[in-house]
């Protein structure tokens, strides 16, 4: 009889998180996973035409944004998932 394994998914990733006060007016109150919360930034930045038209890795930040990056003005992808795990518990 072969087994039967379910993979789980990584728990820190799938963790609720509740974003700060700064980061819920972008994404919501709601505690998400990291995982969404990625996911609504890149909704938000695409709704707002936010990423740099010549440099897709750039995101130049809205009032909002700058707030969450910690008063950049502009990030890189990479920088991003940094400064957002900043705003979430």
């Amino acid at each position: 009889m072969p087994k039967t394994t379910t993979k789980k998914p990584a728990s820190a990733f799938m963790k609720p998180m509740t974003p700060s006060a700064a980061l819920a007016k972008i994404i919501g109150a709601t505690p998400v996973p990291r995982t969404e919360v990625t996911k609504k930034i890149w909704v938000y930045i695409k709704k707002h035409g936010l990423q740099d038209a010549k440099d897709k890795r750039t995101i130049n930040a809205d009032a909002a944004l700058k707030v969450v990056f910690g008063g950049k003005s502009n990030v890189t992808m990479f920088e991003m998932t940094k400064l957002l795990s900043k705003h979430l518990s």
